[in-house]
């Protein structure tokens, strides 16, 4: 028999009740037959198949990944900072969110570009009311899929350095929730990559956005 590690976030912890839960498999298992055990036990879990991303020891896999004792494996929910005394480039954190550190950390004497995109918390979503929003993150996962996305962007894109922070925890109507900064040394480049990246973030990024309507009800976004 082996041990393995399974993390629950957004939606799936609402569901199943906790952040984390020990499983034992047999040896040989695979990642499928802990989803299929989880969706047995918890059947409206059932109601993501189709629409998950998979994780294993905090990196991408399949439904037929092998496990093996020890690993930690998380089922990925549709993902649709203040400044520290070190500055770090990509940054998970619950502090207040400030540009001008990450501008100033990525201009040099050779961009003729800096764009930075902010986004952040308005007070609806579809015309529905919004009293506030709240995120939350696999940090561990997230932060590395960053500086990988900026990667994908300057491998694509004649670009210099890259800084992406993001918010979690509670935020109030107006805060900003997310910074990508991007600069090179033409405009149309910095432009391109800093959507793109934004983009990616919201397709792959273990990063959930729960909505807190003004009429009192709640719901992951």
């Amino acid at each position: 028999m082996i041990t393995i590690h399974i993390r629950f976030f957004a939606g799936h912890r609402d569901i199943v009740g906790c952040a984390a839960m020990d499983m034992q498999l047999n040896e040989g298992a695979s990642l499928g037959v802990v989803w299929k055990r989880l969706i047995t036990d918890f059947p409206r879990l059932a109601g993501y198949t189709g629409r998950l991303l998979y994780a294993l020891n905090q990196e991408f896999a399949d439904l037929d990944s092998p496990l093996a004792d020890g690993d930690e494996v998380a089922f990925i929910p549709p993902v649709s900072g203040g400044t520290p005394d070190t500055f770090v480039p990509f940054l998970i954190t619950e502090a207040p969110l400030d540009p001008a550190p990450l501008v100033a950390s990525v201009q040099t004497p050779g961009d003729g570009a800096v764009v930075t995109f902010a986004g952040v918390a308005r007070d609806n979503f579809d015309g529905r009311p919004t009293a506030h929003l709240s995120y939350e993150a696999y940090t561990e996962m997230a932060v590395p899929l960053l500086i990988q996305l900026a990667e994908e962007a300057r491998a694509q894109w004649p670009i210099g350095r890259v800084a992406v922070h993001h918010r979690i925890g509670h935020l109030e109507i107006g805060a900003t929730a997310v910074l990508v900064v991007v600069a090179a040394p033409h405009r149309q480049a910095a432009f391109a990559a800093a959507a793109q990246i934004m983009d990616r973030i919201k397709e792959v990024v273990p990063i959930w956005k729960r909505e807190h309507w003004a009429d009192g009800d709640v719901e992951w976004r």
